[in-house]
């Protein structure tokens, strides 16, 4: 067995025992959270967090659920201000493996636990749920936990005779990098997993990093030729120029028959509020799409 399995099953077991207690301890009131999938899924679950990190630039890229003025800016995701922590006293900080080698000083700060929704084997859709039931249970909310799965159940059929016009062609989910470069998500991704319980297929087949998504040049997005492309913002300032005219994006097939689409910002890294909202802003998308062939017949 490896260390860090060891390391990542001992923060857990550790953490569910501190956050445990005495019986009938209140649950814990002020919660500290780094990642924003983490942060969406407490807002989700009813819970501010006291602290979190990078408040501006979530605003930016996942804006909802919103976060409330209040909330504390504890520096950036990977790299926390311990002292801005401290000074909250919370009574839980929630992290990710990725901060595992921070926990033993934050473990002196308060009871820390341990969470992922993206790992290396598994489903991130299974993952999601399950993080989102751990934060429920050591928040003292399982109530509400039930209620953010059977929610994001209930956005899954609402949105799949809405995006069903959509299966006839495969479709690829991109965010722009650069002005020639996009990030396009794959199997593995939270996107990739949405789609295919909406019944979609993924243009997008070839092997992805650990969060479900591979970089590369516009020119490979030529293949297949029937697919259709739909962008999330933000997009770089540079980028936009190539959306009015850049040459290789023109000559692109999809760009030629008309079949791009730009799509609000949609936090790809997150967990069931991220989930619930692309399943929305797919099927925004493809009711605007449907209305707007609707207006040319007329």
């Amino acid at each position: 067995m490896s260390p860090a399995l060891v390391s990542r099953r001992a923060v857990v077991a550790a953490a569910s025992l501190v956050l445990a207690g005495p019986a009938g301890a209140a649950p814990p009131a002020r919660v500290v959270a780094f990642d924003w999938g983490i942060v969406e899924t407490l807002l989700g679950l009813g819970v501010v967090p006291a602290g979190m990190a990078e408040a501006a630039e979530y605003r930016r890229w996942v804006g909802e659920p919103a976060v409330p003025a209040g909330v504390a800016d504890v520096g950036l995701r990977l790299e926390p201000n311990l002292e801005a922590v401290a000074r909250l006293r919370p009574d839980l900080i929630v992290i990710t493996p990725q901060l595992e080698a921070l926990q033993p000083v934050l473990a002196r700060i308060a009871p820390t636990l341990s969470l992922a929704i993206f790992a290396p084997d598994g489903d991130v859709w299974e993952r999601a749920r399950q993080v989102a039931m751990a934060l429920a249970r050591a928040t003292g909310r399982p109530q509400a936990g039930d209620r953010l799965l059977a929610a994001a159940e209930a956005a899954l059929v609402a949105a799949r005779p809405v995006v069903a016009p959509l299966a006839g062609r495969p479709l690829y989910l991109a965010s722009f990098v650069d002005a020639r470069h996009v990030r396009v998500y794959g199997r593995g991704s939270l996107f990739d997993a949405v789609m295919g319980k909406l019944g979609l297929a993924n243009a997008f087949t070839a092997p992805a990093s650990f969060w479900g998504f591979a970089t590369f040049g516009l020119e490979h997005l030529a293949a297949p030729a029937d697919a259709a492309l739909l962008i999330f913002e933000p997009v770089p300032p540079e980028a936009r120029a190539t959306l009015a005219h850049g040459p290789l994006w023109r000559r692109l097939p999809m760009v030629e028959a008309g079949r791009v689409g730009l799509l609000p910002p949609v936090w790809s890294f997150g967990g069931l509020v991220s989930a619930m909202r692309f399943a929305r802003v797919l099927a925004d998308h493809a009711a605007i799409s449907r209305a707007a062939r609707g207006d040319e017949r007329g």
